[in-house]
């Protein structure tokens, strides 16, 4: 489920300077059935709670992926992925990608410095252990998520493109993306206005294009991701929100 957790981190990206988490509560739960065309493929799960790290006021978010069904009996994914975000500036302090696809495993641990701009990225099925070079306001897949959500209407305006640096697994990549409209799009509990944004992601290596991602996010207090499509290289992937608790503002559901 590695396509689908990176999604979550690479399409929800940051839109401003730090700041508190302050649409975000501790105990929420997010939860997407993953579809690879008209397969039921997996599942992936987003939970926070509100912690310390280092006597400082943090957020543990864990995300959590898995194939189902007739896929897994073909190809067994298990992904998991943490941070410790700071609740203060909404940057992450550590962060963990634990994953098995198949035969591929990789358990890799990054520890950010933003004071000096560096990393500790700790390879644990090597053991080994390198201090890299980060930049400013650098984000992993994980806390860019929640970054986004603390924003408010003025800085997800319709036009909007903004720039991140997102850190995955050992590289730091630059993306953008861009706010292109408002859609009414239909769920499980009724029709939710949503922000619709289009990230500019690496082609070739996963996505079809540039722009072959297409992210809806609902369009209130709350920026919950409500729907997520990607047309790959071979085919197209797609999640949709199955459950959510404790969310910090009611969701406005139009129908």
């Amino acid at each position: 489920m590695k396509k689908i957790l990176a999604l979550f981190g690479l399409l929800i990206m940051t839109f401003g300077s730090a700041q508190k988490l302050q649409n975000i509560q501790s105990g929420e739960v997010l939860r997407y059935r993953i579809h690879y065309g008209l397969l039921n493929a997996g599942t992936a799960s987003l939970t926070t709670l509100k912690t310390t790290y280092k006597g400082q006021p943090h957020f543990y978010v864990k995300g959590y992926g898995k194939t189902t069904g007739a896929v897994r009996a073909f190809f067994k994914v298990e992904d998991h992925y943490e941070s410790f975000i700071n609740y203060q500036t909404g940057l992450p302090s550590y962060y963990v990608r634990n994953v098995q696809e198949g035969g591929y495993t990789q358990h890799f641990q990054t520890v950010f410095n933003h004071q000096n701009q560096t990393l500790l990225l700790t390879d644990k099925e090597k053991n080994t252990t390198a201090t890299l070079k980060s930049v400013k306001g650098i984000q992993d897949m994980l806390s860019a998520f929640y970054y986004l959500r603390s924003l408010d209407d003025s800085d997800l305006k319709v036009g909007s493109v903004k720039k991140l640096n997102v850190w995955i697994d050992d590289e730091m990549f630059p993306f953008q993306l861009k706010v292109v409209g408002t859609e009414n799009v239909k769920t499980r509990f009724g029709v939710i206005n949503c922000l619709k944004i289009v990230p500019q992601v690496i082609s070739g290596r996963v996505f079809k294009d540039k722009e072959g991602v297409t992210l809806w996010v609902s369009n209130d207090a709350n920026h919950i991701p409500i729907s997520i499509k990607a047309e790959l290289a071979v085919g197209s992937l797609k999640a949709d929100i199955e459950s959510y608790s404790n969310v910090k503002y009611p969701m406005k559901f139009i129908k």
